[in-house]
């Protein structure tokens, strides 16, 4: 599977490249926990394994790099179980020039490829967000109460004290509660235009300021990969960040200094492009038809544990 990808980007001329894992900065995303690292003798603020290497990426693109891919691992903390592990492997590329569709349809067409022959999949399906809540939830994500989040989600009395006024938080636990569980098995679903509010690094959307020109695609309920057509504006995505920090600050969790570095890259100037990270060890899950992330990592973390 490794050599199918690095084919997929060889006959479509997309450049290798290689970036650190350990940085001073990290992401800021409140739903996203970084792992820090010490490095004696070093003193001060610590260094950081990198929960994708986007922000690396963009700084590349910005600097004049071609269309480029990495195949790398990530990390991140509190992920743990039959579909989580706090290291893994990703496949993340960047397509300059490219609009939402073109990047759906490379994203789908990249894991059909690796899926093939031993898993082929039927025709993907792509669906707008609010159409799949409407369609498996009976909910409008922008206009349903979210009392009436709560009802389709399913929620119980310690859950709507959790959640409390969390609007997104909501729409997630409809998305994988509700929503992606109906999604065809053995098929490929693309979910596209994300509300605004969870737009992450995406800009928003060009005819409809309220939503995100952001993508998922799921194989069944299971989350294969996370895109976007990325956002160029250097200080909406300062703006961004000082939201998420906000909301850490807010939730009890540690607030990590902004990336400057990327901002600077940012300003200096980020072309038209479109990127996506793919889970590669959830491709692997699917291939050996397993149920269990470790299942498929040659030297699971928890294997000591046993």
């Amino acid at each position: 599977m490794l050599d199918a990808a690095r084919r997929f980007f060889a006959e479509r001329a997309v450049l290798a490249v290689d970036t650190p894992l350990l940085s001073r900065s990290t992401v800021s995303d409140p739903h996203i926990e970084s792992i820090a690292a010490t490095l004696p003798p070093k003193r001060g603020r610590p260094y950081f394994l990198q929960t994708s290497p986007e922000f690396f990426m963009k700084r590349l693109l910005c600097a004049g790099y071609p269309d480029i891919y990495q195949i790398c691992k990530a990390f991140r903390g509190g992920e743990a179980g039959r579909r989580h592990s706090p290291e893994f492997t990703l496949v993340e590329w960047y397509r300059r020039g490219y609009g939402l569709r073109q990047m759906m349809e490379e994203t789908a067409a990249f894991i059909a490829a690796l899926l093939a022959p031993q898993r082929r999949t039927a025709t993907p399906r792509f669906m707008e967000y609010r159409d799949a809540f409407g369609q498996y939830a009976d909910v409008d994500p922008e206009r349903s109460s979210l009392a009436a989040l709560a009802e389709a989600a399913g929620a119980d009395p310690r859950m709507i004290r959790s959640l409390g006024q969390d609007r997104d938080a909501w729409l997630d636990l409809v998305l994988s509660l509700r929503v992606a569980p109906q999604f065809a098995a053995g098929r490929l679903t693309v979910l596209y235009h994300y509300p605004a509010s969870q737009a992450a690094l995406a800009r928003r959307c060009p005819g409809n300021a309220a939503l995100a020109d952001r993508f998922e695609v799921f194989h069944g309920d299971l989350e294969l990969a996370n895109g976007f057509v990325e956002l160029q504006d250097a200080n909406e995505q300062a703006r961004r960040f000082e939201a998420d920090r906000s909301l850490r600050r807010q939730r009890g969790k540690p607030v990590h200094s902004m990336d400057r570095r990327l901002i600077a890259a940012l300003q200096a100037g980020l072309p038209d492009c479109a990127g996506v990270a793919v889970g590669f060890d959830r491709l692997l899950m699917i291939g050996e038809m397993s149920e269990d992330i470790r299942n498929v990592q040659t030297f699971a973390l928890d294997e000591d544990d046993a």
